[in-house]
């Protein structure tokens, strides 16, 4: 992936954590940086950079998004040719991912805002894989997930159509 395409990305990831069912746009982000972090890039810079204009970053401009979207500034480079992101074995480095792709989940899912909402809570988590363990566990203890959506969402906004009978066991009918 190009550095633009990787900028692009961020946006819409940004964006969807943010609540804005939407990417941010460069004028946004620009905004956001120097409220937050009390620094600036214009926006013809950012849009020069996504459109490869300008393919590589100065270092204080590689640091500063780096910090904003909270990813390694390893990151803002291109991508060498054959790099492939599967191979991928740092356990840290796979938390980004699952986190990053679970935004991407809660992104498809926006039509559907409790498992929108569930979806980025979960990647927001410090330890987004250890909730879906303790999910798996939940999971497999017979009846526990049904008591614990009786417990914390006692109006039944909790229940999916499988837990109320509409689906086959494993199955979601959507």
């Amino acid at each position: 992936m190009k550095l633009g395409e990787k900028i692009r990305y961020l946006r819409e990831v940004e964006g969807s954590i943010r609540g804005l069912d939407r990417e941010m746009t460069q004028q946004e982000i620009v905004r956001a940086l120097k409220k937050e972090l009390g620094a600036s890039i214009s926006q013809s810079y950012l849009s020069q950079i996504e459109k490869g204009v300008r393919p590589h970053l100065t270092n204080t401009t590689r640091m500063l998004l780096a910090r904003f979207f909270k990813v390694h500034p390893g990151y803002l480079v291109d991508d060498p040719e054959g790099y492939h992101t599967e191979l991928m074995s740092d356990v840290r480095t796979l938390e980004e991912r699952l986190d990053l792709w679970l935004i991407a989940g809660a992104e498809r899912f926006r039509r559907d805002p409790q498992v929108k909402h569930a979806l980025l809570e979960v990647a927001k988590h410090a330890d987004s894989r250890g909730c879906l363990v303790l999910l798996g566990a939940i999971l497999e203890t017979p009846g526990l997930a049904e008591r614990l959506l009786q417990v914390l969402k006692p109006n039944g906004h909790g229940q999916s159509r499988k837990a109320k009978g509409n689906g086959v066991h494993g199955e979601e009918i959507l």
